[in-house]
């Protein structure tokens, strides 16, 4: 068969089922009750940043009158819009379902969400006194008419549309603006034994008299809207302004983007709606999604605890890596042998710890790091800013366009640029995804370098739920070739040859291929061949095309891919070879494996890239060779742990129902299981 008889799964349909997997989390009987709540929230802020972005490039496509079936895998961008909005319809259908479902079991624990119509006289005076305190204060009103142009709504916010039916037969319309920096919910005081909960949505409407006082009507109703706008950050070509000027605006512009879709509460009168509509300029084309009482339900991330420890998962008390001391001088027992960190199961602080001393030791003449994603408050950033002050030669590539991470990103960035450190903003037209770092040391009259290369941002927040690899390693040729890639940041018109790590945008596609092609050509010379790969998202088509060709010469792959997979597994002479699962659970997946059997003497690769046409082609990655044989045979195992799961893992297939992994085999969860091993590990 040839390449034209490919076929391929639409990557917005193809993530649509990805969130259809958090969605399963969410209802899932044996996921702690309180964890299934935030899993509703990360559903739902997984679907506003789908709307934000990937919505918003498909709405652009059927704008600029333009069919795109060869890239939205063979379907038109009209028909594609009205299949996404079909398939959103569903889900949030589900999720309030679920929702309800688990509301009913909160109520089994004594935990109740009630209405603004089911206080108590103690209550209410409560969230009365709350309301003026804590409310009011930040409370934004906004009384419209006919003749005044509706201000520009923000899409982090939600808001209440205000109807009141006045005595003079008019009506009044007027919004109130939920903001992100509210409290959602209100932990009411304890009664007979019994929690309370309200949401603040209902304390305004409980409060709907104190707020519009000075008008006279005699009914007054209050639903929620939502909208969601485009957030492509366009870069205007304006050369007079810098970079990270560039950014900001456009991080400022994208609360002016085009509406993307518009939700709204579903009980809502018609009369209320379209007026709202009307004002806002919703077009067909936008995406209108009826829902239920409560948008932004993307706030659930932080339903607050109540203390009930029982109905969250068993926090896990990070491991130390074998052999690794947070005490003793870390270079000297890097200059040994190479270690290996596996967030959040292993703890973050040597990450840290290595940064800290290389900032304080004297031998230490320079530091180069990337930075794509920073912790608000970031023990890296501040490590930095120290080692400058000690007088280090420090280079920091700082991606400031990692989506909605903008900010944080910009304010550490003006703080290094004042302490004196070397800032490069990427290079022009690629994203620097890569996560590495390098120092130079100085070690009997000549510099030794040590690094560290992972497959996830140098983030203490995000380390605690995402699973990351880190190597720590002295291998002088492995951290030659990654101060190439920096002298790449600073040169970038040069291309450099890399002899050991792989590299996009210039190797990985050829890179892979070769490895693909030499499977391809053992399995034909009756060689032991295989391939295995773990990823968060496959999407490139020429990647795809290669998978199946291999699958064509009967080579074995197994991959674990989390979130999109345009591939289609187990279609006969395409991809029969070829199986595919996917792991949700209490941790988010993030680790980057590519493994090849070589004739039974495996490659192995730890990354920073996704299969993902933008990671090969647009973005700086580097894929990192594993050389030291006992963390090699840590990723095997690793793998193998994954790959066996019968617990949290859903099998892909074509047909896309996200049906988990049925097997005769003692149940395994992955997650859980990896974490026993690796403390056993500590004792052997």
């Amino acid at each position: 068969m040839t390449k034209s008889h490919n076929s391929y799964l639409n990557r917005e349909i193809s993530w649509l089922q990805f969130n259809g997997r958090v969605l399963q989390e969410a209802a899932d009987k044996t996921v702690p009750l309180i964890e299934r709540m935030r899993f509703l929230g990360i559903f739902s802020n997984n679907l506003d940043e789908f709307f934000k972005v990937r919505y918003a490039t498909v709405k652009r496509i059927d704008y600029a009158g333009k069919a795109g079936k060869s890239e939205l895998g063979g379907v038109t961008a009209s028909e594609l819009l009205e299949l996404i909005t079909k398939i959103v319809i569903k889900q949030q259908t589900d999720s309030l379902k679920i929702l309800n479902t688990i509301e009913n079991e909160l109520e089994k624990e004594d935990i109740f969400i009630i209405k603004e119509d089911e206080l108590d006289k103690n209550q209410t005076e409560f969230l009365k006194d709350y309301f003026i305190k804590k409310v009011s204060p930040a409370l934004v009103t906004i009384i419209l008419n006919e003749e005044i142009d509706l201000p520009n709504l923000k899409d982090s916010a939600a808001y209440l549309a205000i109807n009141m039916h006045l005595k003079t037969g008019k009506h009044q319309y007027a919004l109130i603006e939920i903001s992100k920096n509210m409290d959602r919910f209100i932990v009411l005081p304890q009664k007979d034994g019994k929690d309370y909960i309200i949401m603040v949505d209902d304390v305004l409407r409980l409060c709907l008299d104190d707020i519009f006082s000075i008008f006279d009507y005699k009914k007054i109703s209050a639903h929620m809207i939502k909208i969601t706008r485009d957030a492509e950050l366009d870069l205007e070509s304006d050369l007079s302004k810098s970079f990270m000027e560039k950014i900001s605006d456009s991080v400022k512009e994208r609360q002016e983007g085009e509406p993307v879709r518009f939700v709204y509460d579903k009980t809502i009168g018609k009369d209320t709606l379209q007026f709202f509509i009307h004002k806002m300029g919703i077009d067909s084309t936008d995406s209108r999604i009826p829902g239920g009482r409560y948008h932004n339900r993307r706030d659930y991330m932080s339903f607050p605890s109540l203390g009930r420890t029982n109905l969250l998962y068993d926090k896990i008390e990070p491991l130390p890596v074998k052999g690794l001391s947070l005490e003793t001088n870390i270079f000297e027992a890097i200059a040994k042998k190479d270690y290996f960190l596996y967030t959040p199961y292993h703890t973050f602080s040597y990450v840290v710890k290595f940064l800290r001393e290389a900032a304080l030791d004297p031998k230490v003449k320079s530091l180069k790091i990337t930075i794509y994603r920073l912790a608000e408050i970031s023990q890296v950033a501040s490590s930095l800013i120290n080692a400058a002050k000690n007088g280090k030669k420090v280079t920091v590539s700082m991606e400031i366009q990692a989506r909605f991470d903008e900010q944080a990103n910009i304010e550490y960035a003006e703080q290094m640029q004042r302490e004196g450190i070397t800032l490069i903003f990427g290079v022009q037209g690629l994203k620097v995804h890569s996560k590495m770092c390098v120092i130079e040391r100085e070690e009997e009259g000549k510099l030794k370098r040590y690094g560290f290369v992972s497959t996830g941002n140098f983030n203490e927040s995000t380390a605690r739920v995402y699973t990351d690899f880190t190597l720590f390693t002295s291998h002088p040729k492995i951290l030659k070739d990654i101060n190439k890639v920096f002298n790449f940041f600073e040169v970038n018109y040069k291309i450099y040859r890399y002899k050991h790590i792989i590299t996009s945008p210039h190797y990985t596609k050829n890179a892979f291929y070769k490895l693909i092609d030499n499977e391809i050509d053992n399995k034909k010379a009756g060689k032991p061949a295989y391939i295995r790969l773990k990823m968060n998202s496959i999407s490139s088509y020429k990647m795809i095309d290669k998978l199946y060709e291999a699958s064509r010469a009967g080579v074995k792959i197994q991959m674990i891919v989390r979130g999109i997979c345009c591939l289609v597994p187990g279609v006969k002479d395409m991809s029969e070879n070829i199986e595919v699962i996917s792991i949700v659970d209490k941790f988010l997946e993030h680790t980057r494996t590519y493994i090849f059997c070589n004739n039974n003497d495996p490659k192995v690769y730890i990354s920073s890239a996704d299969w993902m046409t933008r990671n090969i082609e647009n973005r700086v990655e580097v894929s990192c060779p594993i050389y030291d044989e006992s963390i090699k045979n840590q990723l095997l195992t690793i793998f193998d742990l994954c790959w066996n799961d019968n617990v949290k893992a859903r099998v892909i297939n074509v047909s896309g129902n996200n049906s988990y992994r049925k097997d005769k085999k003692p149940k395994l969860r992955s997650q859980f299981e990896t974490y026993n091993v690796l403390q056993a590990h500590l004792n052997e």
